[in-house]
């Protein structure tokens, strides 16, 4: 099987922690410690939230400023609308910031929210059999 995994480095791990759980995300405790946590999404696709220091263990380049720029758009699928909006309200809860309003293309609705370092996840619902309508 192949597998996804999307490294983050963090500020407040903790904090971090807390956003994601908010998200819908569960924790792998095998692949977490005190200075990186393993969250899962589904089967195939996990994001490590990591400290900055245990990250530059992997690069040897500079972590980039993600508040200022960005780097990456991830994007999540959800079953509904409705799961979406909850996930995201709960993650606005927790630290998250909606940087626009959400995008409705008709098949696909979808909204955008940042964590609390700054990385940005959408959100999103497709209902294919719209497809051809829109």
């Amino acid at each position: 099987m192949k597998q996804v995994f999307i490294n983050l480095p963090v500020s407040d791990l903790e904090r971090s922690f807390q956003f994601y759980t908010t998200l819908g995300f569960s924790n792998n405790p095998d692949f977490s410690d005190d200075q990186g946590k393993c969250m899962v999404w589904s089967d195939s696709i996990f994001v490590m939230i990591m400290t900055k220091e245990k990250f530059t263990s992997f690069t040897t380049r500079a972590i980039a400023d993600i508040k200022s720029t960005i780097p990456a758009l991830y994007s999540l699928s959800v079953d509904s609308t409705e799961i979406m909006n909850s996930l995201v309200d709960k993650g606005l809860m927790n630290g998250g910031i909606e940087p626009k309003p959400m995008s409705d293309y008709g098949f696909m609705q979808a909204r955008q929210i940042e964590d609390p370092d700054g990385h940005t996840w959408e959100l999103f619902y497709m209902d294919m059999s719209k497809l051809t309508q829109s």
